[in-house]
């Protein structure tokens, strides 16, 4: 079990034996199969016919769901975007009418789930699912979860705590660089030594989002 599955609880998954494949969760295998892949492999490593001998299935067996390797990393990265704007938008209702901690909260939530979910995290900005616009679920659950991060930028506008008169937009772009970048050098392996458990992780995502707020309170024309 990796470092990250000890930390989130979450046992490792491990792909079915051959002949062990129940009808119905067929899509689900193959998800799952796709996202070991990625652990080992990166996005560009996944194929088609790798993940159905993963999974204990015929060649054939994905193309019931999936057009092809895009389709299949597609689902992928709509699951990551769906999972991280519900837990963006939990974090922004708990700290709802304070507009910084709002922000504070939903920028950790960024950082954590890159940090616990680093497969669904490479395969949602992976260059073969660039195009969003292919697949109009994928596109609507990344625009969601941009949406709920551009939001937050807004309510600390209102009461001038951010950005004065400045482009939400650039403020978004700006905010959005931060968290993300962040959250790749934590997937990338380069600050393992600064987040080894939940609570160094929360004290460098804080420390960076108050950085942040900071410099964008300054923000203007």
């Amino acid at each position: 079990m990796s470092e990250s599955d000890k930390s989130s609880g979450r046992a490792k998954w491990k792909p079915p034996k051959k002949g062990t494949y129940h009808h119905g969760n067929l899509r689900r295998v193959l998800l799952d199969s796709a996202l070991v892949m990625v652990e080992k492999e990166g996005p560009h490593g996944v194929s088609l016919r790798a993940v159905a001998r993963l999974a204990g299935v015929s060649p054939a067996a994905p193309y019931r769901h999936f057009s092809g390797k895009e389709g299949l990393l597609a689902a992928v990265a709509e699951e990551g975007f769906r999972a991280l704007e519900q837990k963006m938008e939990s974090a922004s209702q708990a700290t709802r009418g304070f507009a910084l901690a709002e922000f504070r909260a939903i920028g950790f939530v960024y950082v954590h789930f890159a940090a616990r979910n680093p497969s669904h995290f490479c395969v949602m900005f992976s260059p073969e699912v660039s195009d969003k616009s292919e697949y109009p679920s994928l596109k609507e659950a990344a625009d969601r979860a941009s949406q709920t991060i551009f939001d937050a930028i807004a309510n600390c506008q209102r009461p001038g705590l951010e950005g004065g008169d400045t482009d939400p937009q650039h403020l978004f772009i700006s905010a959005w660089s931060t968290f993300h970048g962040l959250a790749t050098l934590i997937v990338g392996g380069h600050l393992e030594s600064s987040v080894g458990s939940d609570a160094e992780l929360e004290a460098l995502g804080n420390g960076v989002t108050d950085v942040l707020c900071r410099g964008l309170s300054f923000s203007g024309p």
